[in-house]
């Protein structure tokens, strides 16, 4: 479906567009188109601005808009959102891509089944993540307009991702939706991202930059804590020039982790 002369619209921050060496278009070719966003999210307004090369031999044609749920800076979409972004693709024949790699944390941000904010909302391919909730292994592509997956047997064995043993990874995924792992997990590493948020909020010399509504806060630090801070506990910068910081939560984060990071945190910020 998605030819070399396509285009997929994401957001600046999308993980295709930062942390993939370069896979997306190595794999299909095609053009990544992003728009800047101070929050993760796109809307349908931005989108169309790409719109005007439609049918224009020398431009690339928009052909997927692929979202994160939730984004990469932590925030999520709401149905509606959603619901906007898959009318807006489908009314132009384009394809709506959900990259899911946190998907769960999503569902219990949202607290709502999977289905009503993939599927019901009209997401056409769905990468459903397990990994960063707490599988071994395994990530899962789901096509709900099955047209799209005619041939994509043939590009999972070119690009060396059929698994030998893939009864393995199913056998994880089985526990983690019929044993609602997933539901735990991931309510787990909310909460912990939650309390997180309510130790670091009253520090003056802290400034939180986006809402805390899945497992991840983002916060500006004083450039001299950061790298003491990160020979006690390891976390990334977001965003090196402003000194940005994004603090992950997990499904085996713990209150004493929390608290121990925020020990270390105030003695930093006090010396």
């Amino acid at each position: 479906a998605n030819q070399s002369h396509h285009a997929v619209i994401c957001a600046d921050t999308a993980h295709i567009n930062i942390d993939e060496c370069g896979a997306p278009e190595k794999f299909t070719g095609s053009k990544l188109l992003t728009i800047a966003s101070s929050n993760g999210k796109i809307t349908p307004g931005e989108v169309t601005k790409f719109f005007h090369g439609i049918g224009f031999e020398h431009h690339v044609q928009p052909r997927v808009i692929s979202i994160s749920q939730p984004t990469e800076m932590g925030t999520v979409y709401k149905v509606d959102e959603i619901k906007a972004l898959a009318k807006l693709a489908h009314d132009n024949n384009m394809i709506l891509h959900m990259d899911g790699a946190r998907l769960a944390n999503a569902a219990v941000s949202l607290n709502l089944p999977f289905k009503t904010f993939t599927v019901d909302a009209g997401v056409d391919v769905l990468s459903f993540g397990g990994t960063k909730n707490g599988m071994l292994f395994g990530e899962s592509v789901v096509f709900f307009n099955t047209s799209l997956a005619r041939e994509f047997r043939y590009r999972r064995k070119q690009s060396m991702q059929l698994v030998s043993k893939m009864r393995f990874i199913s056998a994880q995924f089985e526990t983690y939706l019929e044993a609602d792992v997933w539901r735990k997990n991931a309510l787990h590493a909310n909460a912990m991202a939650k309390l997180l948020y309510e130790k670091v909020r009253p520090l003056p010399e802290l400034r939180i930059t986006q809402p805390v509504e899945a497992n991840a806060v983002f916060v500006i630090v004083p450039e001299r804590i950061i790298l003491p801070l990160q020979e006690q506990y390891f976390f990334y910068m977001w965003n090196e020039d402003t000194c940005e910081a994004r603090w992950m939560t997990s499904f085996d984060t713990t209150p004493e982790d929390v608290e121990g990071f925020v020990l270390q945190l105030r003695k930093l910020l006090a010396g």
